[in-house]
């Protein structure tokens, strides 16, 4: 294996070879403490990425803030983007007991130690803070982790009893991090230390192979030679994470800044101290082999001695905040002095804006870094320096446009896949195609004439059972209807069923050509083609004081290429709470106004009004646009005149709840609607802007789409772009679900309001909202204020407290769920819930999204009253909020809550009784049909005929026994993949996805996908029926007329006399098995390639 060589970028490689560079290096080789200074910013991360490269080992590198680390982090990956970045947040104790909590923290804290203990390359940035925190030494983790390798010889029992004791949740299928499951010769892991699951495969005992699996797709991705396994429940030692780093590098930046964030760490998080370690601790210890302090100022450190000193000789770069002329003469300047200048560009568009300059001032290009001329190169910098002895500038777009607030980004956690019909549990209504909705009672294995078959047990009316043989799953879907109303049983064979398909039919039929007569008159109604950008929207987007996700920046382009079509835009944008849906939305905003035209921002609460009124007049005032809000809070006659600005096109933006869609606003020329949190407007208030903006340009924001909005999605009636990337300084949530305790909601208030931040208390009952508030100033301090805020306050009295709250004027504001619509106080990072289970979960998720939203640890309780049995609704709710604590889980929590909550509302309210009738999945297949249909009509084609699947009638032991898959989820989903299956090539990929996931396949499986193998080259003949017969096959054709131009007796010898055609109608053809060899099967189905190839030949393939 080729070691990896952790190089450098080229920059960073130019700058290593120099002398100056060398001699500060060496002091990254001694272990007495030394120090760099005279060094600032960026040459810090370059000089720790030289230092790693170079010496092949990890480094340990404390930083007084958690900006500093996202700069450090954007830097390192410019450097030396092949050396790993890790962190290593704080994991709190809770202190009570609690029914779960998030792992991701954990994640990221257990993947930093094992980094460090393998003694690879990388490097681990922490605030001070982060790295106090005492754990167990390395001597101990080791000693309880456990260590795989391939080839070595373990017992499987004790392994799984470690996992069990070390915090793991035995599963049928591992999907996210904690997750085990064991299935014959395979145990798959999701280990708390590394970023996929592992797949271990066994002989007996000893491990065959080791393998990295994706937790959604489930098939295997890389081998790996050995590893170990890390506990998730570990104790706490009196170690720190720098004790870790014994072979490596300890750094720390600006240390008296570090030691003093750590100070006010302590002081705030009092009840923390025991569990960490004073700042002399942490610079004494661990046994690196460097130990190197970097300041600008040449500092004294108390209880260091520092043995070497050295200083870099070095110039900040200058902020040049767009002033062109300024930087434009000090470049010429460098360029004359025969400066080798390196000017880094994050985006295209800075690129070749810098590069028309540079030609219309006359200043020289080059492809390459050379003396008196000006390199351009792409990348994401946070600032440039100047090397004065060597002569090299490093500049980037930022120190020119004016810098942005740099963050990283990273892919957010997929979590667990859902699957979305699919999920089938013993005691779950479903709907089979022919016999109607019965009740699912779980899966039997049969045994008929020594012939071993699966079949689902369904249970009907009355005694009625129904046995579904594996084959015909297709016909089976999952019931889904109104949340807490169970459906009737039907009679199997009964004419119920019929009546109610009937009745369900002909109403879809009607909806469906409403529906298409929708999308006909979007295509041909003649919307505004806005113009390409204006240099202004190029000025507008840079002023963003945040560097764009690239999720934001593929959602930008995707709506600003819609509005440039003469078509009116239909966009929904779905993005995480807090990932940027604003700032798009602004973006399409500006580029409307820009154009000539208005825009109206439709959103469901007064106070979100004023929020984004704010943000909105902040961001565009200064480039001359009026921004105006409508909401309760107008008097008359402000109302007054705000209508007569927009009628007289004065208004280039206006903001407001529903009250900007009634009929006295009348713009003078409308382009653009932004609707914001588009689930909380009901279907009324829909149709009432659908109707007031026909042939307007529409933009929905939505973090949790509601079903309807999904499934139009889905069936792309409207175009969706989806924004999953995080800004990573706002960290997880730690989330907790527990009990109620007055004592935990004490302590929980107390400690938010020790580190000088604000609490939500979420209580949603405004008739004893009250007594509650009592309660709470019963069992708080009286130092702690409390506002209180519901939707059915007066309006002056609800603005005047979300106001003060806003100020800081109270620490606690108890309210109702009104502030789940995009309420943004950066200083309020702890949330309460009262009554957790009685909430919707698009609600809780949106709820737990207004914490968080600074660079602050938050905390969310969600409790449930003491003693109190939930009901299932809620104990799904609760189970999907533990599934999905990652960030960027909105769009797949949308998914679980459309099986949650039920259909509700998905079309409107007169499909509601047909949608309970025949269960949502039902209904969206139907609609899909008749769709199709009327499409085909509508085009004067032949309506699209699905091909019967080919029933395979033999008599062998075809199934998945129970040595081979033991989950009956597990076995559910294979066969439904098996039966869904349409082609050779889908089915060679599902045989490898089964043999990886569960090892070599047994015999009766075996012949389960040869089966399914012979009806798909069946099918693709036509072939409605193979049926074995004993000393023969018989094969049935579905229909007679694709055969009728063949002409079978012009085929070769060796096909035609093993098959002997049946005077019948449709055709039949007999295959007699002394013809075909010992593997009867395996020769069936060449001779039904042979019979494919030869017909296509003649181009009278079916």
């Amino acid at each position: 294996m080729v070691k990896k060589e952790y190089s450098l970028c080229p920059l960073a490689e130019d700058i290593e070879k120099q002398p100056g560079t060398q001699k500060l290096l060496g002091l990254f080789q001694i272990q007495a403490p030394s120090m760099i200074y005279g060094i600032s910013g960026a040459q810090k991360a370059m000089l720790t990425a030289m230092a790693v490269s170079r010496e092949k080992c990890p480094a340990v590198v404390i930083l007084p803030t958690e900006k500093d680390i996202l700069k450090w982090t954007q830097d390192i990956s410019y450097f030396a983007p092949d050396i790993p970045v890790l962190t290593f947040p704080i994991v709190e104790t809770a202190g009570f007991k609690v029914a779960f909590t998030g792992t991701e923290r954990l994640r990221e804290r257990m993947h930093c130690l094992s980094s460090l203990l393998s003694g690879r390359p990388c490097i681990a940035l922490m605030t001070a803070a982060e790295a106090s925190q005492k754990i167990p030494s390395p001597d101990h983790l080791r000693g309880i982790s456990f260590l795989l390798a391939r080839g070595k010889t373990l017992n499987r029992d004790q392994m799984l009893t470690w996992l069990t004791a070390g915090g793991y949740e035995r599963t049928d299928q591992v999907e996210r991090c904690g997750h085990f499951a064991v299935r014959g010769d395979i145990i798959d892991i999701f280990a708390v230390n590394e970023e996929h699951p592992l797949r271990i495969e066994f002989w007996d005992d000893q491990i065959e192979s080791i393998r990295f699996f994706d937790e959604n797709t489930q098939r295997s991705i890389q081998e790996k030679e050995e590893l170990a396994v890390l506990p998730i429940q570990i104790k706490e030692g009196e170690k720190t994470v720098l004790d870790y780093a014994d072979e490596g590098i300890l750094i720390y930046e600006e240390p008296s800044r570090a030691e003093s964030e750590l100070k006010t760490y302590l002081r705030e998080e009092h009840k923390q101290r025991s569990h960490c370690v004073e700042w002399t601790s942490l610079i004494h210890n661990g046994s690196p082999r460097a130990r190197v302090f970097l300041s600008v100022l040449n500092q004294h450190i108390d209880g260091i001695a520092i043995q070497e000193q050295r200083t870099w000789p070095n110039q900040a770069m200058m902020n040049y905040q767009r002033q062109m002329p300024l930087f434009l003469a000090d470049l010429k300047h460098l360029i004359q002095s025969e400066w080798t200048v390196s000017v880094v560009c994050a985006k295209n568009s800075e690129k070749e804006e810098l590069q028309i300059s540079f030609r219309e001032n006359g200043i020289p290009c080059s492809q390459e870094r050379n003396p008196g001329e000006v390199f351009l190169c792409d990348g994401l910098l946070s600032e440039g320096f100047e090397l004065t002895e060597m002569k090299k500038a490093v500049i980037t777009a930022g120190d020119i446009f004016g810098q942005k607030k740099l963050l990283r980004y990273r892919k957010a956690s997929r979590g667990q896949q859902i699957r979305y019909f699919s999920d089938l549990h013993q005691g779950d209504y479903v709907v089979q195609k022919i016999h109607g909705i019965g009740r699912y009672i779980g899966m039997n294995t049969i045994e008929v004439d020594g012939i071993h078959r699966d079949y689902l047990t369904i249970q009907y009316a009355g005694s009625d059972k129904l046995y579904l043989p594996m084959d015909q799953i297709t016909t089976l879907e999952k019931y889904i209807g109104p949340e807490g109303k169970a459906p009737s049983l039907q009679k199997m064979g009964g004419i119920q069923w019929e009546r109610v398909r009937r009745k369900a039919k002909a109403s879809i039929r009607n909806l469906a050509e409403k529906l298409i007569a929708v999308y006909a008159k979007r295509e041909i109604t003649q919307g505004y083609a806005f113009p390409a950008d204006t240099p202004w929207q190029r000025e507008f987007e840079e002023a963003f004081p945040y560097v764009e996700t690239p999720d934001q920046v593929s959602a930008i382009d995707a709506i600003k290429e819609a509005m440039e079509k003469s078509q009116p835009m239909d966009m929904l944008l779905c993005g995480d709470v807090g990932f940027g849906k604003t700032e798009v939305a602004m973006r399409a905003v500006f580029k409307c106004i820009m154009s000539g035209k208005q825009a109206v921002v439709l959103v469901p609460t007064t106070v979100l009004s004023q929020q984004h009124y704010k943000t909105f007049t902040a961001r565009m005032g200064p480039f001359g646009i009026t921004v105006g809000v409508l909401n309760r809070f107008c008097s008359s006659g402000e109302r007054k005149r705000l209508l007569q600005q927009l009628s007289d096109g004065q208004m280039d933006v206006i903001i407001g709840t529903h009250a900007v869609i009634s009929g006295k606003i009348k713009c003078r020329d409308l382009g653009l609607l932004v609707v914001d949190e588009e689930q909380r407007f009901g279907v009324m208030q829909k149709e009432k802007w659908k109707s007031w903006s026909a042939g307007v340009d529409v933009l929905t924001l939505s973090a949790t789409p509601i079903p309807r909005t999904l499934h139009m999605c889905l069936a792309g009636v409207r175009d969706m772009a989806v924004i999953n990337t995080p800004p990573s300084n706002r960290h997880a949530i730690q989330t907790y679900v527990a009990e109620y305790d007055d004592s935990v909601v004490k302590e929980a208030v107390m400690r938010e309001k020790e580190r000088g931040g604000q609490i939500y208390f979420v209580y949603n009952r405004i008739d004893s909202i009250g007594a509650m508030a009592e309660h709470l100033r019963n069992i708080l301090p009286n130092t702690i204020s409390i506002g209180v805020a519901y939707g059915r306050m007066d309006g002056t009295s609800l603005e005047k407290v979300m106001y003060d709250f806003y100020q800081g004027t109270y620490d606690v504001l108890l309210c109702t769920t009104l502030i789940e619509n995009g309420l943004d106080q950066p200083n309020a990072n702890t949330m309460i819930v009262y009554d957790a289970d009685r909430l919707g979960l698009s609600q809780i998720y949106q709820m737990r999204g207004r914490v968080g939203r600074s660079d602050k640890i938050a905390r969310a309780y969600f409790f449930y009253r003491r003693g109190k049995v939930l009901s299932e609704v809620a104990e799904k709710r609760l189970e999907a909020i533990r599934e999905f604590t990652e960030l960027g889980s909105g769009f797949k929590i949308a998914m679980r809550d459309l099986e949650i909550r039920g259909a509700g509302n998905l079309l409107g309210s007169e499909q509601h009784g047909n949608m309970a009738s025949v269960g949502f999945a039902a209904y969206c297949t139907m609609l899909e049909e008749a769709m199709q249909q009327l499409k085909a009509e509508k085009e004067g084609k032949p309506i699209p005929k699905r091909m019967p699947d080919t029933v395979i009638e033999f008599a062998r032991d075809a199934y998945i026994n129970p040595e081979y898959i033991q989950g009956e989820e597990q076995k559910i989903e294979v066969y439904r993949r098996l039966a869904m299956t349409r082609n050779e090539k889908d089915l060679q990929y599902l045989t490898e996805e089964v043999e990886d996931r569960f090892g070599p396949m047994t015999e009766p499986v075996k012949k389960l996908f040869q089966i399914a193998m012979l009806r798909i080259k069946a099918r693709k003949l036509g072939i409605g029926s193979v049926s074995d017969e004993g000393r023969s096959f018989l094969l049935t054709w579905a229909d007679t007329k694709p055969m009728k131009n063949w002409n079978f007796h012009t085929m070769p010898k060796n096909i035609i006399e093993k098959l002997h055609f049946l005077p019948t109608e449709p055709m039949r053809v007999r295959i007699g098995k002394a013809s075909l060899g010992r593997d009867e099967t395996g020769f069936l189905m060449d001779l039904l390639d042979e019979i494919h190839r030869e017909i296509a030949k003649g181009g009278n393939c079916a």
